[in-house]
């Protein structure tokens, strides 16, 4: 029986040694390149700026344009991107080993459109109900997140049974059908200016303009981050089976609740805060998959920090590249997640 122990033991010491140094040197590489991202791009724009006049406390705020330039237009930017990023690249990876599908993305339960049809809502009828420091769009694109997540939760669950993924992807699918129609439908409807306001911020859009929006939805992303945090070893059970992580000790109906349900508050903080950016949730997971393997107690992290980079460079671009004009930067991600996801599905074909 002793060397039966040892047998057992040595293996599992062996195994979790080189998972604890990948991913600290997962966590280290690519935090780098995220601290970098986020450090480097409040530099570059349309307009230079000094950095050392920027930090010059010496000049007064209100006459230092460097100053107003980094704090009060990029840096918001970047945060924005970075979390935004983050969130999204996530919510894909908990998504796709929840649905068990490579295909699934943030956007597939119909939170986005649900986000997307408030924000619709709150534009065309001029609200001006805001909390905290959520203004009138945002909070209505909150609004209609949560309502859409409902429906679809509603429908996949009951009572002391596992989550039917099943039901889930399908009612996600016909709920987002069913809200973009609703979305198109209050365009038609709209006048020019707010058809205008509509389709931009269809089109995703990081410009923040100042910390307040951040602060709105920092809480609901905090609370989606404890959820990551505790996944990732019930996630690697679980993308193999529900009835094969059920017998290795995982509560399936927990966890399918908890990953929807964490996936569902960062896609809908991300949505609220810069509109429905599309591909990130699909092109990151893959790309750091590729990287670094399936095991989500590293691909997880890895994909929220590339993420993070990912969407704060393609901001870049979207800043840059046709300066003095803005390119949304949903119409970036998208310019680079559509040859992807073609190769994808035809990859997986």
């Amino acid at each position: 029986m002793r060397a039966t122990s040892s047998s057992v033991v040595a293996p599992v010491g062996s195994t979790l040694r080189p998972i604890r140094q990948r991913l600290l040197l997962t966590l280290l590489g690519y935090g780098t390149l995220a601290l970098a991202a986020c450090l480097l791009a409040p530099l570059v724009g349309s307009t230079r700026i000094s950095l050392a006049r920027a930090f010059d406390r010496s000049i007064p705020f209100a006459d230092n344009v460097d100053a107003q330039i980094f704090f009060l237009a990029r840096m918001p930017r970047v945060l924005a991107g970075a979390i935004v990023g983050a969130a999204l690249a996530a919510a894909g990876v908990v998504l796709q080993a929840l649905l068990r599908n490579p295909l699934a993305t943030p956007f597939t339960l119909g939170v986005s459109a649900g986000s997307a049809l408030g924000a619709m809502l709150a534009i065309s009828a001029g609200a001006a109900v805001a909390f905290g420091p959520l203004s009138p769009v945002p909070l209505a694109s909150l609004v209609g997140a949560f309502v859409a997540a409902a429906i679809v939760y509603a429908l996949a669950t009951r009572p002391g049974r596992p989550m039917s993924t099943a039901v889930l992807l399908l009612a996600g699918v016909t709920l987002n059908s069913f809200f973009s129609a609703l979305i198109l439908f209050v365009q038609y409807m709209a006048d020019f200016a707010e058809a205008y306001r509509t389709v931009r911020w269809l089109m995703g859009d990081l410009d923040v303009g100042g910390f307040a929006p951040i602060a709105g939805v920092l809480p609901l992303l905090l609370v989606a981050c404890a959820a990551f945090a505790v996944l990732p070893s019930s996630l690697n059970l679980l993308s193999v089976g529900a009835d094969v992580a059920a017998t290795r000790g995982v509560d399936v109906a927990r966890t399918q609740r908890l990953a929807f349900l964490s996936a569902a508050l960062a896609t809908s903080a991300a949505v609220a805060l810069a509109g429905p950016i599309g591909f990130v949730g699909i092109v990151v997971p893959h790309l750091v998959r590729l990287m670094t393997g399936v095991d989500h107690r590293v691909a997880l992290p890895a994909s929220a920090l590339f993420g993070a980079a990912f969407l704060v460079a393609c901001d870049l671009v979207a800043r840059t590249v046709l300066a003095p004009v803005e390119v949304p930067v949903g119409v970036v991600t998208a310019m680079i997640g559509g040859p992807f996801f073609l190769w994808l599905l035809v990859r997986k074909a």
